[in-house]
């Protein structure tokens, strides 16, 4: 090629590249990367679904340029800990996740999930604005295997057997891991060795293991000495779901709890957590009673004098009486003249036999928001240096589903001081697919996909409550999935470019 042929070339290829109209530029901005690194000013380049560039960068000839205004421009936020499918299934843009920043949602927690080849199915026929990631649930297991009116024993080693198999091949088409809720009755009553064996095959696919251990409260010690034996028999990472410490005997023990966790971790053992920023959980009045003992009265008051405060716990959903939902329990008591103990187990009683008379029923029958844990517990929780931001929430009921993460930016970074702004992001981003072994995604880098969030850190804000749950939150300016905006001021921009995230991509 002569001279002039070459500077031909040239002259083309630049004219090209200074028309990439399919480019976006964001400017004018304070990077945070996810790194946990301090922030600095900075610009970012989009082309497709990838970060192309990060630095001093001058805009293309018909570019898209964003003018950040001097905001913060962070990696989208990963919610570790989800159930918000089930809602945006049915409103794909996603608002309760994408409002707070959140660009990925995980699910299949709790030990209850979808099979990869039907979560798949499900986003082919409906697209939806943020991505998604699932593990594999082993209470679905044992429903699977042992029937779902079946699962209140242990299982038999054949059916041990039957759920490996299951758990292997949804693993081979891309789970993140195994997850177990063994607080709950699906899987309460199944065995150590039990859930060993499907861990071992978890690691064997060098997936991942995450749990809502066995008890937060009772017997807390116990249940986080088998997540720990867990990660040592298995020699894979574990990761506890929405570490907290669920009864009053127990609080402002979090330090010991962490030093337990720290001794693991120096054994070898890859043990982390996710927490949400609130001293109040959302779960069924069945857990409450940690013997299973429905009907014991003993048991009910010791939940009353011990696992939460009935003063201060509203039930959130109850269908066999609407008219509950939004009240506390200590009111709900003086209403039916029972004491609050008595009044708990009445109402598992009504929502047992309400299953029975509505088999079809779909949704929640009902659920509690408790007021359960301890301050200080949560932010010694929230400042570990390996925990990651979750919500734990879905569209509504609980303030979680709508304001953990910008109640993390406003409250424990502006105001109360607990992390750095480098810190609080990093736990949403870059920890959190670290914790999950999520690539591609979680960090600002040239090569990385574009799951971005600007926002203003002066403004940011939760503004969600038990009482006006899907309250959106301040200073979430625009929102960014697969390089496509999808959030722009609290409303969203109807596009649709999420994906399933896999272990394989």
């Amino acid at each position: 090629m002569n001279n002039y042929c070459k500077s031909i070339f040239f002259l083309s290829f630049i004219i090209l590249i200074s028309t990439n109209i399919t480019a976006q530029l964001i400017q004018l901005v304070t990077i945070i990367d996810g790194t946990g690194k301090k922030g600095f000013k900075s610009a970012v380049r989009i082309e497709g679904n990838k970060i192309v560039s990060v630095g001093n960068l001058i805009p293309y000839k018909g570019e898209k340029v964003i003018d950040g205004k001097g905001m913060v421009l962070a990696p989208g936020f990963i919610d570790s800990h989800s159930h918000h499918f089930g809602a945006l299934m049915q409103h794909p843009s996603g608002i309760p996740s994408a409002s707070q920043g959140v660009t990925t949602i995980v699910i299949g927690q709790d030990g209850e999930s979808f099979l990869m080849d039907s979560l798949r199915a499900m986003i082919n026929r409906q697209p939806i604005a943020i991505n998604v990631a699932t593990y594999t649930g082993h209470s679905t297991l044992r429903e699977m295997v042992m029937g779902e009116h079946d699962v209140l024993r242990k299982a038999t080693a054949a059916e041990i057997d039957k759920m490996k198999l299951l758990l292997n091949d949804d693993l081979q088409k891309g789970s993140l891991g195994l997850s177990t809720g063994l607080e709950y009755e699906q899987a309460f009553y199944s065995s150590k060795e039990e859930v060993i064996d499907l861990a071992k095959i978890a690691a064997m696919n060098h997936t991942r293991y995450m749990s809502h251990i066995r008890s937060e409260d009772v017997t807390i010690d116990d249940a986080m000495d088998e997540i720990i034996s867990i990660g040592r028999i298995t020699k894979m990472p574990v990761q506890i779901s929405h570490l907290k410490i669920g009864i009053k005997d127990k609080w402002n023990t979090a330090e010991l709890i962490l030093k337990k966790l720290e001794a693991a971790r120096a054994e070898g053992i890859n043990i982390t957590a996710d927490v949400y920023p609130y001293n109040f959980w959302n779960s069924t009045l069945r857990v409450l009673f940690a013997k299973r003992d429905y009907e014991n009265l003993a048991s009910a008051q010791f939940a009353v004098d011990q696992v939460f405060d009935a003063d201060e716990s509203y039930l959130v959903q109850f269908a066999p009486e609407p008219s509950y939902k939004g009240k506390t329990i200590s009111v709900i008591a003086k209403e039916r003249n029972e004491s609050p103990a008595k009044t708990i187990i009445e109402l598992i009683k009504l929502a047992t036999a309400f299953k029975k008379a509505n088999p079809n029923y779909e949704g929640t029958v009902e659920a509690i928001a408790a007021k359960g844990m301890n301050e200080k517990d949560v932010a010694n929780f929230i400042a570990w240096t390996h925990s990651n931001i979750c919500s734990d929430g879905k569209d509504g009921g609980h303030p979680r589903g709508y304001g953990s993460f910008t109640k993390v930016l406003s409250k424990y970074t502006r105001e109360d001081k607990l992390l750095f702004l480098e810190e609080a992001i990093h736990k949403m981003t870059g920890l959190t697919a670290a914790n999950l072994g999520i690539e591609n995604r979680g960090t600002i880098q040239e090569g990385k996909i574009a799951d971005l969030v600007l926002f203003d850190p002066n403004t940011v804000k939760d503004n969600s409550t038990i009482q006006n749950s899907k309250a959106l939150s301040d200073g979430i300016q625009m929102v960014w999935v697969n390089g496509q905006l999808i959030y722009q001021k609290k409303k969203a921009t109807g596009k649709l470019p999420g994906t399933l995230i896999t272990s394989k991509n």
